[in-house]
């Protein structure tokens, strides 16, 4: 067996993705940007009022004479101010050249065709100044940045309208298993409901990730290996719950090899999630996860999500992590690294009751992962690392 950081090491090392789209710029959240971007012009374009108020060549005193007004949008660069002249202006309105700085409204008395400023600004107030946020041939935006409305925003206002990004990996599902039933429908005795693949399909949809292909397979070899091959010449990434154990109906390893997927490592020192299988078939990518829902979720959290978030151009970073004081005490553990389901609170993080790879009730009630490394023993106060599921 080897190691969580072992096995995230040689996960990271098989992803590979260079393939890039064209997008409009209104469809690529949650995208990453496969080019750095440059400014294509200077923002503000143009010296630009700040806010409304009177745009003011100085000499001397606090009386100007007011020679109009400039709104938004209006061409002010043939306005040129004479000494103790104002203009009206309003914000985002093209700023004279001439202007020494722009008075705002409430501090201004307003007269017929004078106004008497009460408290003069120092030189330059409330102007933007061309290029003051970014300047034309700047970078913008590096590669690998994630598209975010913010991001949308901002390079609309460099006037953008496609981007080139990093395509998405497609996704599909696989369960096995004889006993598998689906929700809502009449269980016959010895069956169960099937709910890892609805929790996977939920769990990409969080990171903007639409499933395009769910099946589930019988326990026989045949099928298992039939819709293995179905759904990878489907997908780049192949997500496959049960039936990577050892039991004698287990056949996802034996249906992997015949599909000539390559093993690179079965079995990770880890709690829950054990026979946890990861493999690839030149840049495809296939996970097969232990069919407990608490270990499928765990792999999927740990393992699956920092992978694809590196197939759409990202880092291999996968759920944000900190250090909280943990409220629980567990006993000295084995010599597997364990991934507990848990709940945190401001700086504090308590591990949940119902640890067992079967149970999903905790896992309902958990906010938090809290990871602890092999031959550990947890005291009240201790600080432990943590990931937060949201």
């Amino acid at each position: 067996m080897i190691s969580t950081k072992e096995a995230l090491n040689r996960i990271e090392r098989a992803v590979k993705n260079e393939v890039v789209l064209t997008v409009e710029l209104k469809n690529s959240l949650g995208c990453f940007l496969s080019e750095d971007i440059e400014s294509p012009i200077d923002l503000p374009m143009f010296d630009q009022s700040a806010m409304d108020g009177y745009a003011i060549k100085l000499e001397d005193g606090n009386k100007f004479k007011t020679v109009g007004e400039i709104q938004a949008g209006d061409d002010a660069s043939t306005v040129v101010l004479e000494n103790n002249q104002a203009i009206k202006i309003f914000t985002g309105a093209m700023c004279p050249d001439s202007a020494d700085l722009v008075c705002r409204i409430e501090d201004i008395e307003e007269m017929d065709n004078t106004i008497l400023v009460n408290e003069l600004p120092l030189e330059g107030a409330n102007i933007r100044r061309k290029g003051e946020q970014i300047k034309k041939g700047d970078l913008a935006l590096k590669k690998g940045h994630l598209v975010t409305p913010a991001t949308i925003g901002f390079l609309a206002n460099l006037g953008i309208s496609k981007i080139k990004v990093f395509t998405s990996p497609k996704v599909a599902i696989l369960s096995t298993g004889n006993e598998l039933c689906p929700p809502g429908s009449i269980l016959p005795i010895g069956k169960i409901y099937e709910s890892n693949a609805v929790m996977l399909e939920t769990a990409l949809k969080q990171i903007d990730i639409e499933v395009i292909g769910s099946n589930k397979t019988l326990d026989t070899l045949q099928a298992t290996i039939d819709n293995i091959s179905e759904l990878l010449s489907q997908s780049d990434i192949l997500i496959i719950t049960g039936g990577i154990s050892v039991g004698d109906y287990d056949f996802v390893a034996e249906a992997l090899e015949a599909n000539d997927v390559e093993q690179i490592f079965h079995k990770v020192s880890q709690k829950p999630g054990k026979p946890f299988y990861f493999g690839t078939k030149d840049d495809k990518l296939v996970f097969a996860l232990p069919g407990n829902p608490a270990a499928v979720m765990t792999c999927c959290y740990m393992y699956v999500l920092p992978a694809i978030q590196k197939f759409k151009g990202g880092g291999f970073e996968g759920l944000s992590s900190m250090e909280l004081v943990s409220n629980s005490v567990i006993e000295k553990t084995n010599g597997r690294e364990q991934f507990l389901k848990a709940f945190a609170l401001g700086n504090e993080v308590s591990i949940l009751e119902g640890q067992s790879s079967a149970m999903l009730h905790t896992f309902a009630e958990a906010n938090a992962i809290v990871y602890l490394p092999a031959h550990t023993q947890l005291e009240k106060g201790d600080k432990v690392l943590t990931y937060k599921i949201y």
